[in-house]
């Protein structure tokens, strides 16, 4: 599973790494972005639970 950002939508609201920490950050520029290659098994629900939560709708999870 793999997720990404639309980094040129995101608002900064931080709610994707406060949701799960394991795949999201905030980067220097203050936008959220991906930080892992592959979404770890542990964290998918999370993850999924981060694009669900994204108010302006910029985070896809696939497989």
């Amino acid at each position: 599973m793999r997720a990404k950002i639309e980094r040129d939508g995101c608002i900064s609201c931080g709610l994707c790494t406060e949701i799960c920490p394991e795949v999201f950050r905030m980067a220097d520029d203050g936008l959220a972005e991906v930080f892992v290659d592959e979404v770890p098994v542990e964290a998918e629900d999370k993850a999924v639970e981060a694009q669900e939560s994204c108010p302006v709708s910029v985070i896809a999870v696939e497989d």
